[in-house]
């Protein structure tokens, strides 16, 4: 969902924390620009996220190399969290250290509005064969400002509950087609086996705005919960989202994975794709490491059902990880050829031959579920994830109004510190180091500051 007015209304006041934290980005990046010269042999440095499909994309650099001999990739691959830490330290401040970053749609768009990253839509335009129309609308439009791409999708995701349907058969239990999270609580702690090591349903609890708070975000949402509400009074201490926070600690206090307040999303693949849980609820991306029968001892053995809901008709999320060429680069051609690359149709069609269709990057390009041989081994969850990512909206996936933008975050710049604050009371609570009441007071005392500058007209 887009709000156009919300940044020229909300402006950024002189002297104010986020005022000076964009001055300094928008003087550093009107100090630094430039194309590389055709021909040069030029060295980028690219910064991406240590996720499966990425570190396939490492993997493939003979093909790059292949076709752009005088270019030479350096890559800086980090750990969710640590990789948007450097990542918007670099471009916030016009570090210049990387020419290609890993961003979301959250970032996307906030840093298009202030000039920290190129506007790709005219080297889209003019790369042969690219076709920018056959990215998923959902996924483009997210990635786009003033109608213009900034960053293009590597692969895009809603959220969806995966679960073993071996094991359900086994058990007797039906996964209800609309599953609501009672009947997933109950699921799951049916199927919880801690003498096993076997968990009723995996869910992350690591600390971090897009590790605990992604899911826990869509769970808020649908209860009824806000961060603020159209006046932007701070709501982190009402009923709804502690009635949220409690069931989604309570469920994995009860049926989840060993150690939750320090699980991720990448724990949570080893553990699924190690016939260690029953369900797991996260993002639609998820299958190109569950379904790898190379990798994943449940390949082939497991059914989706879309996100559990409360008071709402649907409660996925949006996200796409995606690449932008910060305007601090001095390399922009090579990067523009890195990011094409790895981000076009022929990139998806390389990762089926030489990894497997398994592997491919899903939720970015309409083509892709296309490809006969991607459908064939698609076929359990290609219609669940489009479906997925096709629906995520906040009129359908949140109960009550928010002045804000995002369904897994809230799309304002306080929100990187603010989610990541929260995110650790959460990750407490589920630690067993404090109560929810606790820690949602804590988190209400963080939002109330940035809720009455927003009151006020600033940030």
């Amino acid at each position: 969902m887009k709000f156009p007015q919300f940044r020229a209304k909300h402006a950024p006041k002189p002297g104010s924390r986020a005022g000076k934290w964009l001055a300094i980005a928008a003087a550093a990046t009107l100090a630094l620009s430039g194309c590389a010269p055709a021909g040069d042999q030029d060295t980028i440095v690219v910064a991406i996220v240590a996720n499966p499909q990425m570190k396939d994309a490492v993997s493939l650099q003979d093909d790059f190399k292949a076709k752009h001999p005088n270019v030479n990739v350096k890559f800086v691959t980090l750990p969710e969290n640590e990789a948007r830490a450097k990542i918007t330290a670099s471009v916030a401040t016009g570090g210049g250290e990387f020419d290609v970053v890993m961003i979301s749609n959250y970032e996307t768009e906030m840093w298009a509005a202030n000039g920290w990253i190129e506007n790709l839509q005219p080297l889209a335009d003019a790369t042969e064969g690219y076709d920018t129309a056959d990215f998923i609308p959902t996924i483009k439009d997210a990635l786009s400002y003033k109608g213009d791409m900034h960053s293009v999708p590597f692969y895009g995701e809603s959220s969806f509950l995966v679960y073993r349907e071996d094991l359900f058969k086994e058990a007797g239990i039906t996964m209800p087609a609309h599953p609501t999270w009672a009947e997933i609580g109950e699921i799951a702690r049916k199927l919880n086996d801690p003498t096993k090591d076997f968990a009723g349903i995996c869910m992350r609890g690591l600390a971090g705005w897009g590790e605990v708070m992604a899911p826990l975000d869509t769970v808020i949402n649908t209860y009824g919960g806000q961060w603020f509400d159209t006046d932007w009074n701070a709501k982190l201490d009402s009923p709804e989202v502690k009635a949220a926070v409690t069931d989604y600690v309570d469920l994995l206090h009860d049926a989840g994975q060993p150690g939750a307040a320090t699980s991720g999303y990448g724990d949570c693949i080893t553990r699924y794709s190690q016939g260690k849980a029953a369900m797991w609820y996260d993002a639609t991306a998820m299958v190109s490491s569950i379904e790898d029968p190379a990798s994943s001892l449940v390949a082939g053995k497991s059914q989706y059902a879309p996100a559990p809901v409360q008071n709402t008709e649907s409660a996925g999320w949006l996200y796409s990880w995606s690449l932008a060429i910060p305007t601090t680069s001095k390399h922009k051609t090579a990067a523009w050829d890195f990011v094409s690359w790895m981000t076009n149709k022929d990139y998806i069609k390389l990762v089926g031959n030489k990894i497997g269709w398994e592997r491919v990057p899903p939720g970015s390009r309409k083509s892709t579920y296309e490809i006969p041989e991607y459908a064939a081994v698609a076929k359990a969850y290609a219609k669940p994830t489009l479906d997925a990512m096709y629906g995520a909206k906040q009129e359908s996936s949140m109960v009550n109004s928010v002045p804000y933008p995002g369904l897994q975050f809230v799309g304002i710049p306080e929100f990187q510190d603010l989610g990541t604050r929260v995110s650790q009371q959460i990750s407490a609570a589920i630690a067993g180091q404090k109560t929810v009441d606790e820690a949602l007071k804590q988190a209400q005392l963080y939002a109330e500051p940035i809720a009455k500058s927003y009151q006020e007209g600033g940030k």
